[in-house]
């Protein structure tokens, strides 16, 4: 539907209404400038100018906005909310475990890791986070994208060693682990650094690039890398490790070759420890207003499976993968190696743009829910420290996931408070847990992580959503989510924002030109074509653009105003241009036979003399000769002072003025000046007025001082 065009009535003849204005060249006389100040008054007007930098009002200020602790704690309900975020935060601490146990695993790390990064970052959220029900922490998704980076920069095809001096080789997976620890602590790091440097430089916006059809496309592409990437897992197979672009396929179709070699026993413990998650997670739906809490099914399955292999030894019995060897106590904090920096940085800043924007999505939604403020920038920083400050404890990079978020706010949590429970669970497993795990299967870890994977699989229905709603969003969704699966997930990103913004720019380039009509009675406009009660005002065309005007859109603008005119002005321009030719043509030969004639004059004067004259009337002049008025002639063959259309013998059109509706526009390139310059000199040539009405301010017009000076309006010439 297009935009009302609001405001005193359009002109009905050439001269504008107050609400347009004329695009003609100032009459205004320059104003005087003012006399010089004295160099005192300037140094004390620049001085009172800036407030004092360093204050005790502004420090607190500062340290409050990087702190935001500090606001809510002092004032923090003790009676009303810390009871909530004590079974909030013992819930989500559950959670943490099997995740961060899986997401390690799914990142191509020691499971330990897993842990690491359930602990600090969440603890260092608590600080710098304003989102009360966000649970930080390891994801899915961020997940994949660093196993990606391990399995290219860090394959496990460069730690073969011989076994025994014999050709039999193996993995060393201890120094592999060490070196793909070493790098991802590295990539973390520099993922921190990005997300700081974007927030203190207020660049929280640039998470608007990524349009929710395009975060949901590629968050589904990314579930299926996580789903392919576990099935090794599930069927108990080794596979070789593939990156780069196609390597989701050629993953898949070796696991399609090595299906014969499948492990019994790996696949029964996966799939019976699926069906019971699923079963579980859907009585937790189901009875969510009845249950406390949610019966902790992950937690129960690792122990129950952790206890069977233990006492059964399926390892050794039956060939069971398990987890291994996990140890207890927290690591010193260790250097980044450098020399990683330049391998990693495209991979860096892609998690840290999708870690942002799954984090601040959520955090919009639970504030808009709860009825608090989110703040974008802060956000960027707190995830920015909590990675930055966890690389160095062998931390992956960390987001928010949407099942401990939902979680922790079903289960009564209310603030920050709650993350820190789930820490302090997680820091007591570190300590005297943890190495209780070594036995669990890994095909358990896997089964979590596919079960988990449901409600990304669940976008798959934005397909039929997307069809009805929007087409030009489908086809983001599904560039996206072809791209990702197609050219993995860091390439993926960039030729999905790519292609958004692409969408952004046909859309502007082709937007919908209408002509508006007057609604009586109101002082509305709209589109004569769409809706029936608006009537075009008599002698006035008022164009009006659904999209601003910029270069890339600035021809097919004056092409479409010349269509929507209803006249073809540039073939009318062309014939009078031809009009003009011949009457110029005319007016030289009349000027030629005035040179003649003048020539005679003398004689024809002399005969007048000799003879009566005849009355003029008569047509006949001495002696019967035919008498010839010079006059008359001459003003037959003088062209006029300016011929119009009318004189010319051409067609004038229907209407005398055009306003252009610039309510749409927000900025004018050169390149639209240019046009808007063509579009009144082309209108003006066959004797129509041309206005601006809705225009923003002077800004969209006067953006080029040098051509056009402060206050001179957009001239019609060239």
């Amino acid at each position: 539907m297009s935009p009302a065009w609001k405001g005193p009535s359009p002109p009905t003849g050439p001269t504008a209404s107050h609400g347009a204005r004329p695009m003609s060249p100032s009459t205004s006389s320059p104003q005087p400038r003012p006399a010089p100040l004295p160099p005192s008054s300037v140094l004390t007007l620049v001085c009172c100018s800036f407030p004092p930098r360093c204050s005790a009002s502004t420090a607190k200020s500062l340290l409050f906005r990087f702190l935001p602790f500090l606001r809510w704690l002092p004032r923090y309900p003790i009676k009303d909310w810390l009871l909530g975020d004590i079974i909030s935060g013992f819930s989500v601490g559950i959670m943490h475990l099997p995740q961060g146990l899986a997401y390690a695993l799914l990142a191509g790390l020691p499971p330990v890791t897993g842990l690491y990064s359930s602990f600090y970052p969440v603890f260092l959220y608590f600080f710098f986070g304003t989102s009360r029900h966000n649970s930080v922490g390891p994801f899915a998704v961020i997940s994949v994208m660093i196993g990606s980076v391990t399995d290219s920069l860090v394959p496990s095809e460069d730690f073969l060693e011989s076994v025994n001096s014999t050709n039999v080789t193996m993995v060393n997976e201890a120094r592999r682990d060490a070196a793909r620890v070493e790098l991802v602590a590295t990539l973390t790091i520099l993922v921190g650094v990005f997300q700081v440097a974007l927030g203190l430089l207020q660049f929280g916006f640039v998470v608007t690039y990524l349009s929710d059809p395009l975060v949901r496309g590629y968050t589904t592409a990314a579930s299926v890398h996580v789903l392919i990437s576990q099935l090794k897992y599930v069927f108990g197979i080794s596979l070789g490790e593939h990156s780069g672009p196609l390597s989701l396929f050629t993953t898949f179709i070796e696991i399609c070759q090595k299906l014969p070699k499948t492990n019994v026993g790996t696949l029964v413990t996966a799939i019976i420890a699926m069906v019971a998650i699923f079963i579980v997670k859907e009585l937790n739906h189901k009875f969510s207003a009845k249950l406390p809490m949610p019966i902790p099914i992950e937690l129960i399955t690792i122990i129950v499976s952790t206890g069977i292999s233990y006492g059964v030894n399926l390892n050794s019995k039956f060939g069971i993968s398990v987890v291994g060897h996990i140890p207890s106590g927290l690591k010193p904090p260790m250097a980044p190696n450098i020399k990683y920096f330049g391998q990693v940085v495209g991979n860096a800043f892609a998690i840290a743009v999708v870690g942002y924007a799954i984090c601040i999505s959520l955090g919009k939604i639970f504030a808009l829910k709860h009825g608090y403020k989110v703040d974008s920038n802060q956000e960027l920083i707190a995830l920015g420290l909590s990675n930055f400050l966890g690389g160095f404890f062998q931390c992956f990079a960390i987001s928010c996931s949407m099942s401990r978020s939902l979680v922790q706010e079903s289960t009564g949590g209310n603030s920050q408070v709650a993350g820190v429970i789930a820490s302090l669970v997680i820091l007591v497993t570190i300590l005297k847990i943890g190495e209780l795990f070594r036995d669990l299967p890994k095909a358990i870890l896997a089964a979590i992580i596919i079960v988990n994977l449901k409600g990304m699989f669940k976008q798959f229905a934005d397909f039929r959503t997307l069809w009805k709603s929007n087409r030009v969003d489908l086809m983001v969704w599904i560039v996206t989510f072809v791209a990702t699966l197609l050219l993995n997930l860091d390439l993926g990103l960039g030729v999905s924002v790519a292609f958004a913004l692409l969408t952004v720019v046909f859309q502007t380039q082709l937007p919908h030109y209408s002509i508006l009509g007057h609604i009586s009675d109101t002082d509305i406009y709209r589109d004569v074509v769409e809706y029936k009660q608006a009537q075009e005002v008599p002698g006035v065309k008022i164009f009006h653009s659904s999209s601003t005007i910029y270069f890339a859109n600035a021809e097919l603008y004056s092409e479409a105003l010349k269509k929507k005119s209803g006249t073809n002005v540039d073939r009318l321009i062309e014939k009078k241009k031809k009009a003009l030719k011949k009457l110029k043509k005319r007016q030289k030969q009349a000027e030629k036979e005035k040179a003649k004639r003048q020539k005679v004059l003398p004689r024809a004067a002399t005969i007048r003399a000799l003879c009566p004259a005849p009355p003029l009337s008569s047509g006949v002049g001495c002696h019967g000769n035919p008498l010839i008025d010079l006059g008359q002639e001459a003003a037959e063959g003088s062209m006029p002072a300016e011929p119009t259309l009318r004189s010319l013998g051409l067609p004038v059109p229907d209407f005398h003025t055009v306003i252009l509706d610039f309510s749409p526009v927000n900025f004018v390139d050169t390149v639209s000046i240019k046009i808007l310059k063509n579009i009144f000199r082309d209108f003006r040539e066959i004797e129509v007025d041309v206005f601006i009405a809705g225009c923003p301010g002077e800004e969209a017009l006067q953006g080029h001082q040098p051509s056009w000076g402060k206050a001179t309006p957009l001239e019609g010439h060239d």
